[in-house]
């Protein structure tokens, strides 16, 4: 652990294509895409906390596989770790987000990334290919 504060992002893959979703707020960044996630709570493991945050800011449950790189430093001084994920109990709703979006791999640049998602964005693309498409 770093001392830093630690935040947890899921890069859920579903038929090869990458789920985005848009904040709400707070107000300056508001309408920028980001993995769905966020901090873990004092105590808690990091594991959980994303199953948590996943449930609470998407309605479903996420099985998590490996991490993407290592600690992603982020503006605000935290570090995000990111777990690829897949979704293994219901579908994805945007309770907490302005919409989610699922990109294919040839559209993973055509949100506006908030820019401490954008490296591991790159990370991920180079993944995709080994997902399959259906």
């Amino acid at each position: 652990m770093t001392g830093a504060p630690l935040v947890v992002g899921a890069a859920i893959v579903e038929g090869g294509r990458l789920l985005a979703a848009q904040r709400s707020g707070p107000p300056a960044l508001r309408g920028r895409w980001e993995f769905p996630g966020g901090k873990v709570d004092p105590g808690e493991d990091e594991r959980a906390a994303l199953i948590r945050e996943c449930a609470e800011e998407l309605g479903v449950r996420v099985g998590l596989g490996d991490r993407v790189g290592g600690d992603w430093p982020l503006p605000n001084g935290s570090v995000m770790r990111v777990w690829l994920a897949a979704v293994v109990a219901g579908v994805p709703r945007p309770l907490e987000h302005l919409a989610l979006r699922w990109l294919e791999p040839r559209e993973l640049y055509d949100v506006s990334w908030l820019p401490g998602d954008l490296p591991v964005v790159a990370e991920i693309e180079k993944l995709l290919p080994d997902f399959p498409a259906g």
